[in-house]
């Protein structure tokens, strides 16, 4: 294994660390992604990773990971995990480009260098780990490059749209930002299809949609706010009122109204998990139930995600597991029992 990559996974858990002979950051306190970023970003050099050295790096990436539910579950088969991890460093790294910078637009610049990136990987050229990684799962799952690329169109966009107008704004920010990630698991359990298709976004929007109503303050802290206008119209507020307008009971039924949305959205998706293989069925289960969760703490907060942020405690992911593998157990059986036919 390369020297700094083994550096960088042995420290990337701790929350600052002091980074030394970097060119862009000599000396100093850093986070974990400005050390990431001066080690494997466009003015650095490294020595290509092989790809099990860059699988690791990318499953290292993966268990620091700060989602409500861990990408890579008890469930997942073992021969899944580091292309499920693959997947979540390259999202990961885009994420961090577009929010870790400094300004709009060096995040702009970075996502650039990161689709030239990408451009190269699916030209067999790859040298940054987690294209390295990448390049192994795209050949092996056939997957192509449109899901991938749409995720840099909305993580660019956050760059340069901070608010909308209309919840249809909102749906169409959704289908590049998180619809291609329902589209990438899909590939990596061979099942996708156009019919499972719009199950899947159905999912992934809801989920990303639980997502915005969690983070309603953090966003907010990030000048981003994706309420919609009209939907605060709708309560009789004005989206220029906030942050004012947050202590009001009105901003409450606001959130109520947004939280009912997305509980349609999950529940209308649910039928995805039958498309998947059995040995993926409890993992989708699991995202499902965890963004329902998620919607469930809201409402029982009363709608109140401005001064608390709701989050899922480590009893409530596990309960949530055995849940998950449960209904999938029963789910079975009652396929089977449906499927038995008397003999005549």
């Amino acid at each position: 294994m390369p020297q700094n990559l083994q550096f960088a996974i042995s420290f990337a858990n701790r929350r600052y660390y002091f980074c030394r002979n970097t060119t862009s950051f000599p000396g100093y306190l850093v986070t974990p992604f400005q050390y990431q970023l001066a080690n494997y970003g466009p003015t650095a050099s490294w020595q290509t990773p092989s790809t099990s050295d860059a699988y690791s790096y990318c499953q290292d990436l993966t268990a620091q990971s700060y989602e409500n539910f861990s990408v890579i579950s008890w469930f997942l088969p073992t021969e899944l995990h580091p292309h499920f991890a693959a997947i979540y460093a390259y999202c990961r790294w885009a994420d961090d480009l577009a929010d870790e910078t400094t300004t709009d637009a060096q995040g702009l610049k970075l996502l650039a260098w990161w689709e030239e990136q990408l451009e190269s990987c699916y030209q067999e050229d790859a040298h940054h780990p987690v294209f390295v990684a990448l390049k192994r799962t795209i050949r092996e799952f056939k997957i192509p490059i449109t899901p991938l690329r749409n995720l840099l169109i909305a993580f660019r966009q956050d760059q340069t749209k901070k608010r909308y107008n209309t919840y249809r704004e909102l749906l169409a920010y959704c289908r590049n930002s998180a619809d291609p990630v329902g589209r990438l698991v899909m590939y990596l359990g061979h099942c996708y299809s156009p019919e499972a298709v719009v199950y899947s976004d159905r999912v992934c929007t809801g989920l990303q949609l639980a997502n915005f109503w969690q983070d309603v303050r953090r966003d907010f802290d990030k000048g981003r706010i994706y309420i919609p206008a009209e939907d605060f119209q709708r309560f009789g507020l004005s989206i220029d009122d906030m942050p004012a307008c947050a202590e009001q009971d009105a901003f409450r039924e606001l959130i109520e109204f947004e939280v009912r949305r997305a509980e349609q959205l999950l529940a209308s998706g649910e039928p995805i998990v039958d498309f998947f293989p059995s040995k993926l069925k409890v993992d989708i289960a699991l995202f499902i139930r965890g963004g329902q969760t998620i919607l469930r703490q809201i409402r029982q907060q009363r709608f109140d995600t401005w001064s608390h942020r709701p989050k899922v405690g480590k009893g409530t992911k596990v309960k949530l597991l055995a849940q998950a593998w449960w209904e999938i157990r029963v789910r079975n059986k009652q396929f089977r029992a449906d499927s038995y036919e008397v003999p005549a």
